[in-house]
């Protein structure tokens, strides 16, 4: 292999690393880092009640509003179906039937639902606030009021 080649190769397996020094150092807000870190922290805790609650409602160990040998009767229906057959809560109405371990398991999706609403109100939006950044604080209510609305049930929307 001739002086020149080598240098060549040399060259090609170097450039990764130049390119990584050439890199912009991009200062990220002190806020958004904690918010990542919540977001972070928080959906493996999501993570985790979900896998206790499925455990919980698979095992049997606590009674279920449908059991879990009867679930893949009623895979192939519509929401609506669904509810006309079992008379299941819709809405809101979960909440009241927690004590149920297929119910149970709707806590880890509410708590990683929430994440984002909870880190805009406590971490991002007094950040913003105090920095006095309107468009960035804008931003945040108008996503805050969408995810209530949403969440809220009032449009009446898809399956509630």
């Amino acid at each position: 292999m001739s002086s020149q080649v080598r240098a060549e190769n040399v060259q090609q397996q170097t450039a990764p690393a130049k390119q990584k020094a050439a890199a912009p150092r991009i200062e990220v807000p002190a806020e958004q880092i904690k918010y990542a870190n919540m977001l972070l922290y928080c959906s493996w805790t999501g993570i985790g009640i979900l896998v206790v609650t499925f455990l919980l409602y698979m095992s049997g160990m606590m009674g279920s509003f449908i059991p879990p040998a009867e679930v893949s009767q009623y895979w192939g229906m519509s929401v609506h179906e669904y509810l006309e057959a079992t008379g299941a809560p819709h809405g809101w109405e979960w909440l009241g039937m927690l004590g149920n371990s297929d119910y149970l398991n709707l806590i880890g999706i509410a708590f990683l639902a929430l994440l984002t609403i909870a880190g805009y109100l406590t971490l991002l939006l007094p950040a913003y606030l105090r920095k006095k950044d309107i468009p960035y604080t804008t931003i945040v209510v108008l996503e805050i009021a969408v995810l209530t609305l949403a969440a809220s049930g009032i449009l009446k929307v898809g399956g509630h």
